[in-house]
């Protein structure tokens, strides 16, 4: 349900409030400017400016993260560092899909909603069969987004098309919401000769020129300086757009977290830091989650996580069971719309799998493109290298599975 918030108040009025909070918490805050309003300011809310929010008191509607001590609040805006001890969990509707507070309501239209709905359900359903297929030796490996398509759904539709993606690993439903095709997922977990990275990468490692989602990278937070950068480059153009740089808390633990942070603040990069807070920087448990699946397929969670647990998130706190109580309780999806769509869902990802399956392999010379504009003589040795290895051994490389 994350839409682009716009401030109502006036640009002198807006002035003010960033010099107040200034001098308040020595914190630089850079807003990016538009021609009707001003993008990522907070809505204001009804009583003083950064004062805490308003919080949901019933016990029952606290957050259900093991050993969160935070609360819900259905009030987005700035806070005093010293005023609180843990940052309020901001939320529109509750669990059971209702709108907390009218006036939070971002009135989406039906058709809105159930696109998100549907690119929900249908990157769940990729991840499900892609999943099995890790598991029945049809590709090397794969990495789940359980339990984390509202964070991908949401946060790809508060963004403009050309705002610049920098994902971790477990974000290819933003790529799903811009456009990626199935066929071109399935092209890259197989490497086949369709894949855009030519076979080079890592399954789940996806990248789009087209659609601004840079190349994803295994080692941690190497992104987060880069998507800085890239951000820095913006600023200098004088150009319309952010960057949103997605990580997991684990690797807010890297050096590269706390250089990008500081180059951000130091330059005021229009730059968004996507916190993915799922409690489990792999297999170390911390006090909160939201992760439902395992980390990856060379993780098996349930040697640290309870089934209790993993039950909880799949079946009383899942966002697709909250976003279609929302649609249910409005008479804009019902048992019908679901059973038709899931059965469609999942004929175009198996459609879109067979043909990945049956597609040949990238040509072997392609290990060696797209770096220099002149292959060095190094790499021409070693290209010879290969081709003679290859032919000594033929019998171990099926090389007619590979286009000539």
């Amino acid at each position: 349900m994350a839409v682009r918030a716009l401030q109502s108040i006036g640009r002198e009025e807006q002035m003010a409030t960033i010099r107040s909070l200034r001098k308040l918490s020595a914190i630089r805050y850079r807003f990016i400017s538009q021609s009707k309003g001003w993008r990522g300011s907070p809505v204001p809310c009804p009583h003083r400016a950064f004062h805490i929010s308003q919080r949901i008191k019933q016990a029952a509607e606290s957050p259900k993260f093991p050993g969160a001590s935070a609360e819900f609040t259905d009030c987005l805006e700035f806070i005093e560092p010293n005023m609180i001890s843990t940052i309020p969990v901001y939320r529109v509707m509750d669990r059971d899909g209702q709108i907390i507070n009218t006036s939070k309501d971002p009135q989406l239209s039906q058709e809105t909603v159930v696109n998100f709905y549907q690119k929900m359900t249908l990157f769940n359903t990729m991840d499900k069969i892609l999943y099995e297929s890790q598991r029945q030796g049809r590709i090397s490996f794969y990495a789940t987004n359980f339990g984390e398509e509202g964070t991908h759904i949401g946060s790809a539709a508060a963004l403009n098309a050309n705002d610049l993606v920098f994902g971790q690993y477990r974000e290819a439903g933003v790529l799903l919401y811009r456009g990626f095709p199935l066929d071109l997922f399935m092209a890259q977990c197989y490497a086949n000769a369709d894949d855009l990275g030519k076979g080079r990468q890592m399954p789940v490692h996806y990248g789009s020129k087209d659609l601004n989602f840079v190349t994803i990278s295994s080692t941690l937070a190497t992104q987060i300086p880069q998507a800085v950068g890239a951000a820095y480059a913006l600023k200098r153009k004088d150009l319309d757009n952010v960057v949103i740089c997605y990580f997991g808390e684990g690797a807010a633990s890297e050096g590269d977290a706390h250089a990008g942070f500081n180059f951000a603040a130091t330059l005021e990069c229009p730059i968004i830091f996507f916190c993915r807070n799922n409690g489990y920087a792999i297999s170390t448990p911390t006090d909160e989650q939201y992760r439902v699946g395992h980390h990856s397929t060379s993780d098996d969670s349930s040697t640290y996580r309870s089934k209790e647990e993993v039950s909880y998130w799949e079946k009383q706190d899942h966002p697709i069971r909250r976003l279609r109580s929302y649609l249910e309780a409005r008479g804009w999806w019902g048992e019908e719309e679901e059973q038709a769509w899931r059965k469609k869902a999942r004929c175009q990802v198996m459609e879109a799998f067979e043909r990945a399956e049956g597609r040949l392999k990238p040509q072997p010379n392609l290990l060696f493109t797209d770096v220099y504009q002149e292959l060095p003589l190094s790499l021409r040795k070693q290209r010879e290298a290969m081709w003679e290895h290859l032919g000594q051994y033929k019998e171990h490389y099926p090389l007619d599975a590979h286009e000539k």
